[in-house]
């Protein structure tokens, strides 16, 4: 590859032909502010915030789409670039609501730290400000479009990287606004939920839906016992809230935080991510054996489980009937858990501690009430129970460690893997191999699955069944990739997909990442969380969800068998296709 030579700001740079000045500036260590910008997602110089001057052209240029060229001479920090720079931001705040106290990124809002970094302590500009409906309609993603600075952030996401398309720039001039398509509310198109628009927004134009204030009004009332499970991804995130390193499990410290908001029981969810295993691990035997619709595909994730619904429903029937960890952990709760503690199941209210905003749908489908009651009552994020334990004035990095409540607290590595994309996979080879051979796995690290590739795939030999195929998608744009192939002819028995981009640990609910320290990090956020997780469990004793005994417990006492009569009434259920955009399904009940 051709090397490039320029000079910015008197420093003598060298980088790889194609490169960006802004990228050649943060290879030099010159920090060029941006706001639009996204590291291979969004390089569109719509903002004109990190605008430079480079010699021998015209005006000033953005340096995000700029490319290199032999002997340029770039400038990042004279007056004129910075009073550019300064009237480019105070537009966007003459027309951004000034609600910084009260929203809900405030202190982690790129737009405010823009402005500080700035020196911005006058807007000069006073004018017409724009006013945009809010849009509630769904379940787990909220838009606030008044917040919005048109940085398109988020059409990026959802169009490249997850490969659905439903927000879009629409309108013109000040009337321009990001929305789905006819200005329709995201709870009538096909949006999966997964939340990846929220983690790439700069300021507080999009959120979930809070369920904080359920959870809250439910620990006051003394007629409830809440009972909490916390997802495997959580652990290695939520220090992030706390002013701790990307990576750095804090598993025990979380258990103890959410004791002391007043929870009675903390459970989890890696609990029923290795029931899961023993759930879908003998569906995929039986499917293998029995001749049963291959490839069997997997249903953890409910922004996949929605996508499937949405925009291939021709694979409804390929995927496991297992429900996901957390509704599998909902119905148990207030089934075998009520028995287990003597607790009337009207009584319990469930809560679970996810990385994703798509569980807040997932826990609202209809689908979702195999105990007789609502299995799970409320959903966090990670960030939401990050505001709780701030709220609750609880030192989160002076807590002693603590462990989780048993029966429904004992897991193992299998399930803790579930964080990561191809954990899933991962986790059932290591049992499905034990189950199907009876011989005993020495080597159980399919490294073949890991990583941020995004489709994966590897084989294993499993006697006497032969070679089996298997493949991994994250992200739903790989995940389209992946079901096209199979749709040419490509022969799979088993394919695991997580919609968003590394799996859990980088879902819609876990802490923010601002673009600038995207692009200071040395290693990519998401495989720094994946380490954290792998890390854990190579250091658990159990790491083969069939050798947990509380699995093996709560089969002798409650469930009986894998795929039995108990288990597919608590923890399968069934999916239905759905249309793209609701109003189109009105119009047919209209013409009828």
């Amino acid at each position: 590859m051709e090397m490039i030579n320029l000079t910015i700001d008197g420093q003598k740079v060298q980088v790889p032909e194609g490169t960006t000045v802004l990228e050649a500036a943060r290879k030099a260590g010159i920090d060029i502010p941006t706001l639009c910008y996204l590291k291979d997602i969004n390089k569109i110089g719509a903002c004109r915030v990190c605008l430079v001057e480079i010699e021998k052209t015209r005006g000033l240029q953005p340096s995000c789409t700029y490319p290199v060229s032999e002997g340029m001479h770039v400038k990042t920090n004279t007056p004129l670039i910075r009073e550019a720079r300064k009237a480019v931001v105070e537009l966007i705040l003459s027309n951004h609501p000034m609600e910084c106290l009260t929203c809900n990124r405030n202190r982690n809002c790129e737009l405010q730290a823009l402005s500080k970094q700035l020196g911005i302590t006058d807007i000069r500009f006073q004018g017409e400000n724009t006013t945009f409906p809010m849009d509630f309609s769904s379940a787990a993603v909220e838009r606030i479009p008044d917040k919005c600075i048109l940085c398109r952030r988020c059409v990026a996401v959802c169009g490249k990287a997850q490969g659905i398309g439903i927000l879009g720039a629409t309108e013109r001039g000040f009337k321009s606004i990001v929305a789905p398509a006819f200005h329709r509310p995201l709870a009538e198109v096909n949006c999966v939920l997964c939340g990846q628009c929220i983690n790439v927004c700069p300021v507080g134009a999009l959120r979930e839906k809070s369920h904080v204030q359920k959870v809250w009004d439910a620990i006051a009332n003394p007629d409830k016992v809440v009972f909490v499970q916390t997802a495997p991804a959580v652990r290695a995130a939520l220090g992030e809230e706390f002013g701790l390193p990307i990576g750095t499990i804090v598993t025990k410290k979380m258990v103890a935080a959410i004791r002391r908001l007043g929870i009675d029981k903390v459970f989890d969810t890696d609990f029923t991510a290795d029931l899961t295993i023993m759930e879908e691990g003998s569906e995929l035997v039986q499917r293998i054996k029995n001749g049963g619709k291959l490839p069997l595909i997997t249903s953890c994730s409910p922004g996949w489980v929605k996508y499937c619904e949405h925009h291939a429903p021709e694979f409804l029937e390929n995927m496991s009937t297992a429900k996901s960890p957390q509704q599998m952990f909902g119905a148990l709760v207030k089934t075998y858990g009520a028995e287990k503690y003597g607790i009337d199941p009207a009584r319990i209210f469930s809560v679970s501690v996810m990385p994703c905003t798509a569980k807040k749908f997932e826990a609202e489908r209809p689908e979702m009430k195999a105990s007789g009651f609502t299995d799970v009552d409320a959903v966090l994020t990670t960030r939401e129970l990050a505001s709780m334990i701030k709220e609750a004035g609880i030192d989160f990095a002076a807590l002693p460690d603590e462990e989780y409540d048993d029966p429904m607290g004992m897991s193992t590595g299998a399930g803790l893997i579930f964080g990561v994309t191809g954990g899933v996979m991962e986790a059932a080879l290591r049992t499905v191999y034990e189950l199907v051979t009876g011989e005993h796995l020495e080597k159980i690290d399919f490294v073949a699955v890991r990583g941020l590739k995004g489709v994966k795939e590897a084989t294993i030999e499993l006697p006497p069944v032969g070679t089996v195929r298997v493949a991994v998608a994250h992200g739903l744009g790989n995940a389209k990739k992946l079901l096209d192939k199979v749709k040419a002819g490509e022969q799979y028995h088993f394919i695991e997909i997580m919609a968003c981009p590394g799996g859990c640990i980088n879902g819609g609910g876990q802490p923010i990442v601002s673009s600038a320290e995207r692009m200071r990090l040395q290693e990519d956020y998401r495989a720094m969380r994946a380490k954290a997780i792998y890390q854990e469990d190579k250091g658990m004793i159990m790491r083969k969800s069939h050798e947990n005994p509380a699995i093996i417990k709560i089969y002798e006492e409650f469930l009986l068998k894998p795929l039995g009569e108990k288990s597919h009434h608590l923890l399968h259920t069934h999916y239905q296709p759905r249309v793209k955009y609701r109003a189109l399904a009105n119009q047919e009940e209209c013409k009828e």
